[in-house]
C-alpha cells in the first residue's frame, strides 16, 4: 500500500501523534462504564467552546454525511418547506437529500466560484417561500470557498420561524463558527476536517427549537437525534458508543483550546495566503479568482491546460505528494490542497508547493 509524506488531501487529514496513541489503549464498555459518559461530557463541554454555543451537542458514531443526513431525517416530514441555498457541490447535494424525504425544496442557486453576496435576494425568497427549515454550507470544501453567515442569520431571526441547517463539516476548528450569535439551530460537524481524527465521528449542535422539532417529528433510526436529548441524562446511548473515537475527539479538541482558537484561526489564514500567493507565482490559477470568499481551510486549483487531471495526480504521487480532486462539473478540472487542521502546516505546505512547481516547470 503506498503512502505519501506530503499528504494535503482535504480530509481525512494527517492525524497527529498525540491521538493515533488514543487508539492503542484499551476501554471498556461505553454503554456500561461511568468514564465514558465522563468523556462524553467533556467532549461535548469543549465543542461547545469551539462552537460558541450553549446548545446541546449530539456526538454520533459515523463519517460526517452521517450528521447531514441524520438531522434532516430528524427534522422534516414529507411536504415541509426546505430553502436550499447552494453554491457548490455539497449545497446542491443537501437539497437532493431533503428532497428525497419528501420536502418541499426551492433553491438559491449560484455558481460554484461564487459565495453568498445578494441578500436581499435571500430575505425575498424566505418571505415567498415560508420555509420550516433553511440548509447552507459554510466552507463548499470542492470549490475551497467559504460562505459567509451572519447575515443570514439576521435574516433567519428577522423571519422567526425557520430552523438554520448549517454544514460545517470543513470549517469547525479551522475558522471561526459562532453558533449562537449566528442563530444557528442544526451545525453539523465531522471529525476528519480541521479536527484530524479519522473518520469516524459526526456531532451536531441542537438548539432548543430544534430539539422541539426534533420531538414532534419522531423520527427513529440509526441516524436519529432524539436519543441523544435525553442520553447523558439517562446514560443510556441508542447504540454501542464508540469510546475510542470519542477519546480520540476529546484529544483534539484539547489539542485546539491548547493552542487558542484566535491562534488555530490565525495559522489557518497565514497557510492558505501562502499557499495562494506562492501558486499564482508559479503560474497556477485559483478556481475562484472574483466574487467568492476563499475558504482558510482549503484551496481550490484549476487543472493547466498542458496536462490532465490524472497525469497531475500521478505525478504529485511520484513526489510523495497527494492532493485531492474535485467532484461534479469540477471534476477533471479542478484540484484541492486541503490546509486544515494538522495539515496547516507551513513547512508541509512549502514541500507542497515545491512538488507543484516542478510538474508547473515540467
Amino acid at each position: 500500500m503506498e503512502t505519501y509524506p506530503i499528504p494535503m488531501v482535504p480530509g481525512p487529514v494527517r492525524v497527529p501523534e498525540e491521538i493515533r496513541q488514543v487508539y492503542l489503549k484499551d476501554y471498556g464498555s461505553g454503554d456500561l462504564e461511568p468514564e465514558f459518559l465522563e468523556l462524553y461530557n467533556r467532549t461535548e463541554a469543549n465543542l461547545q467552546k469551539i462552537l460558541k454555543t450553549q446548545n446541546r451537542v449530539a456526538i454520533m458514531t459515523g463519517e460526517g454525511m452521517l450528521a447531514l443526513w441524520g438531522a434532516l431525517k430528524s427534522s422534516l416530514k414529507p411536504g415541509d418547506r426546505v430553502l436550499s441555498i447552494a453554491t457548490g457541490v455539497f449545497g446542491y447535494g443537501i437539497a437532493d437529500m431533503a428532497r428525497s424525504l419528501g420536502a418541499q425544496v426551492k433553491t438559491v442557486g449560484l455558481p460554484y466560484d461564487e459565495t453568498i453576496r445578494d441578500w436581499e435576494e435571500i430575505d425575498q425568497a424566505i418571505l415567498a417561500f415560508q420555509p420550516k427549515m433553511i440548509t447552507v454550507v459554510h466552507c463548499e470544501t470542492p470549490s475551497g470557498t467559504l460562505n459567509p453567515l451572519e447575515e443570514l442569520g439576521r435574516l433567519k431571526k428577522k423571519h422567526g420561524a425557520p430552523l438554520l441547517y448549517v454544514d460545517a463539516v470543513s470549517s469547525v476548528a479551522g475558522t471561526p463558527v459562532e453558533v449562537d450569535a449566528w442563530g444557528i439551530d442544526l451545525l453539523l460537524g465531522g471529525s476528519q476536517k480541521a479536527l484530524s481524527t479519522p473518520p469516524s465521528i459526526s456531532f451536531v449542535a441542537v438548539s432548543e427549537r430544534a430539539w422541539e422539532v426534533i420531538r414532534e417529528v419522531g423520527y427513529i433510526g440509526y441516524d436519529a437525534l432524539q436519543p441523544f436529548l435525553t442520553a447523558q441524562r439517562d446514560f443510556y446511548f441508542p447504540y454501542t458508543p464508540y469510546w475510542h473515537g470519542v477519546a480520540a475527539l476529546h484529544t483534539a479538541t484539547e489539542l485546539v483550546l491548547r493552542e487558542g482558537l484566535e491562534a488555530v484561526f490565525a495559522r489557518h489564514d497565514q497557510v492558505a495566503r501562502f499557499c495562494r500567493q506562492r501558486l499564482q507565482e508559479i503560474g497556477y490559477e485559483l478556481f475562484p479568482v472574483t466574487r467568492a470568499v476563499s475558504s482558510p481551510t482549503v484551496t481550490a486549483v484549476k487543472v493547466p491546460p498542458f496536462i490532465t487531471w490524472d497525469t497531475l495526480d500521478r505525478r504529485t504521487r511520484q513526489h510523495g505528494l497527494v492532493v485531492g480532486g474535485s467532484y461534479g462539473p469540477l471534476a477533471g478540472k479542478v484540484f484541492r490542497l486541503g490546509h486544515m487542521g494538522s495539515q496547516a502546516d507551513m513547512d508541509l505546505m512549502t514541500r507542497a508547493l515545491d512538488v507543484l512547481e516542478k510538474i508547473f516547470r515540467r
